[in-house]
């Protein structure tokens, strides 16, 4: 298991004590910047009291990446390289921080060089695990793009293919309707028998069968149109058991066929079906595609403003079917209370929040377990529940899972969101986030307010 980064890179009480006299104290009020990305940094900044959070800017959105505190430490990269910062340093807290500019650092290894070896051993981590986790973050923007633009590309042709497998349908049938009415192999009353039994079917009162039943009805039908003169029975036989026609329904048709003429009429029937059948799952595939485009919109926001009214048990759906291939073994319930209020926020962010929860849920259960999603109202905020059976997390992590560069996994695996990126999405929209956990039940709790100016957002 990785430890955080951060906390291999804290100074012990006494190596704090050995740089005193190499740098210069002074205090920071809460929200003070210690640099932003405007700043050429040119000191080494150690964290004595308080705490500072380094965040970096996304446009026009700031995005916090992790707090230093006690012990730790800040601008070492930057003052080594001599180039400007591409994140901010701001007091989280009231605190005190020790500067030792860069002339001064060099001087270290020679002076103090057990502290120094540790400083730059730390800093060559942190070089290291930035490095990796930038390449990664490229290719999940890279991802990001390509995703937003084959949704796009996706969605004409995919409503276009279903509109035209509507029609095809139609077009079929009317197509077989007409061809029959000229059909000399049958009289009148035999050609008004067939109409009747192919409308009866397609108006789509037939019960669904479990595929055990299916296949027994298939036979049935099979043993039935071999008794009457049909070769191709075991063909014909799950065409009509798939449209709900039964042996009951052969025998009232048959009354009014000769012996010549019936075995014409089942094989004119159960093409017509077949057809018919074909285009509807042509249609159920494109609606499919077009359910897939339009949960990836809804689940990227793509088209909408980026802070709006959001739909949370639309957000948990649309994350649920992008994830669909990775539940199908999963047992999933779904249980989400009705008239859910919608809140304030930026549907996008919450919708990472669903994902990384239910991925580590998936993670959890090796794919096979049972995951349990849950939304309530609570009062002035919206509750949602992410639950699995998995093994659990040990206690000893429980307390640290949300904090920083904080992992079970290597960079790379599962979804690249972190849980201390989800934190600090449900913080920033107000909210709260615990986990609770033991062997075969670990529960994530999400709230959030149905009002951030309760929270002061």
């Amino acid at each position: 298991m990785m430890r955080d980064a951060q906390d291999e890179q804290a100074l012990t009480p006494e190596q704090i004590e050995a740089l005193m006299s190499y740098g210069r104290q002074f205090s920071l009020q809460t929200g003070d910047l210690l640099f932003d990305e405007r700043s050429v940094v040119d000191s080494f900044y150690i964290v004595l009291e308080g705490e500072v959070e380094i965040s970096r800017l996304d446009g026009a959105e700031e995005i916090p990446i992790g707090n230093h505190g006690p012990g730790e430490f800040t601008g070492g990269l930057v003052m080594l390289t001599g180039r400007t910062s591409i994140h901010r340093a701001r007091a989280a807290t009231p605190g005190r921080i020790l500067e030792i500019d860069s002339e001064t650092f060099r001087r270290l290894p020679v002076e103090v060089p057990d502290v120094a070896d540790m400083l730059i051993s730390g800093l060559a981590r942190r070089m290291r695990y930035t490095q990796r986790a930038y390449r990664q973050q490229e290719k999940f923007a890279a991802l990001g793009k390509l995703s937003a633009g084959l949704t796009h590309e996706l969605n004409n042709p995919a409503a276009a293919a279903r509109r035209a497998s509507e029609e095809l349908g139609g077009a079929i049938l009317e197509a077989q309707l007409s061809a029959i009415g000229h059909d000399e192999r049958f009289s009148a009353t035999e050609r008004e028998a067939l109409v009747a039994l192919q409308r009866e079917t397609a108006a789509g009162n037939a019960d669904l069968l479990d595929p055990l039943s299916l296949g027994d009805a298939e036979d049935e039908l099979a043993d039935w149109l071999e008794d009457h003169g049909c070769e191709d029975s075991w063909d014909l036989a799950p065409a009509l058991a798939e449209a709900g026609v039964d042996k009951d329904r052969l025998e009232a048709m048959a009354e009014a066929f000769s012996d010549d003429s019936l075995a014409c009429g089942l094989e004119w029937l159960a093409g017509t079906l077949d057809l018919v059948g074909l285009a509807g799952e042509i249609e159920t595939s494109a609606g499919r595609i077009s359910e897939l485009v339009g949960a990836m919109k809804e689940y990227t926001y793509m088209d909408r403003a980026a802070v709006g009214e959001v739909d949370v048990i639309s957000g948990l759906k649309n994350t649920l079917t992008i994830l669909g291939p990775r539940l199908k073994n999963v047992s999933l319930s779904q249980e989400y209370e009705k008239s859910l209020p919608r809140i304030p926020g930026r549907g996008g962010e919450l919708n990472q929040v669903w994902t990384n929860l239910l991925d580590n849920a998936i993670d959890a259960v090796d794919g096979r377990g049972s995951i349990t999603v849950r939304t309530y109202a609570e009062g002035a905020r919206v509750v949602v529940e992410v639950a699995d059976d998995g093994p659990g997390i040990p206690r000893a992590a429980q307390v640290h899972v949300f904090e920083p560069f904080y992992t079970t996994k290597d960079i790379g695996d599962g979804t690249g969101l972190g849980l201390a990126i989800v934190r600090r999405i449900v913080t920033d929209h107000g909210g709260e986030i615990f986990v609770q956990s033991e062997p075969g039940e670990t529960c994530f709790t999400v709230r959030l307010p149905r009002d951030t100016r309760q929270n002061g957002g």
